[in-house]
C-alpha cells in the first residue's frame, strides 16, 4: 500500500476553510469541555464522559485560514468565557459542536500548554470561570507521508 499521498498548500487552506463553513452551520458553534477519557475520535460517542464548561465561539468561528508555506493554520476568533462552570473536574479534551444542530465537527485535547486547546486552567471547580487562551488548527501540507 503507497504511503505517500501529499497535499498542495492551497488544498491545505481549503480544507480548513470548508471546516470554518461546517461549524458556522446555524448560529454560533460552542466548544465542550471534559473530563475523563477522551472517545476513540469525534464520531465515536461519549463514554461517563463529565461536561465541564461550554464556551461559545464567534457567529464566525474562525477567519480564513492563514497561508504557513507549507500547510494552513486557522486561530479562532473572539470565544466568549463560560462564567460558570457546569461541573467539578479535571479538563482533559474537548468537542466543537454546531449550535443548532449539536453536530460534532472535532476533538481534541485540552490543557493549559501543549494541547490542541490551552484553557486557563485545567482543574476546573463547578461555578468557576473557564476561559481559552488559544485555539489554532493546523494542516501540513504533506499530510499522508509517513
Amino acid at each position: 500500500m503507497a504511503a505517500d499521498f501529499v497535499i498542495t498548500n492551497a488544498v491545505a487552506k481549503a480544507l480548513l476553510d470548508a471546516f470554518t463553513v461546517a461549524n458556522d452551520a446555524g448560529t454560533a458553534a460552542v466548544i465542550n469541555v471534559y473530563s475523563g477519557t477522551p472517545p476513540a475520535d469525534a464520531d465515536a460517542a461519549l463514554a461517563g464522559n463529565t461536561l465541564l464548561a461550554q464556551l461559545t465561539m464567534s457567529g464566525t468561528s474562525f477567519p480564513a485560514a492563514t497561508d504557513l508555506n507549507p500547510g494552513a493554520r486557522l486561530t479562532a476568533n473572539a470565544i466568549t468565557a463560560d462564567s460558570s462552570a457546569d461541573a467539578t473536574g479535571t479538563a482533559t479534551f474537548f468537542r466543537v459542536l454546531t449550535q443548532n444542530a449539536g453536530t460534532v465537527t472535532a476533538q481534541g485535547t485540552a490543557g493549559t500548554a501543549s494541547s490542541d486547546l490551552i484553557l486557563n486552567t485545567t482543574s476546573i471547580t463547578a461555578g468557576s470561570t473557564v476561559s481559552i487562551t488559544a485555539f489554532t488548527i493546523t494542516l501540513p501540507e504533506g499530510v499522508g507521508r509517513p
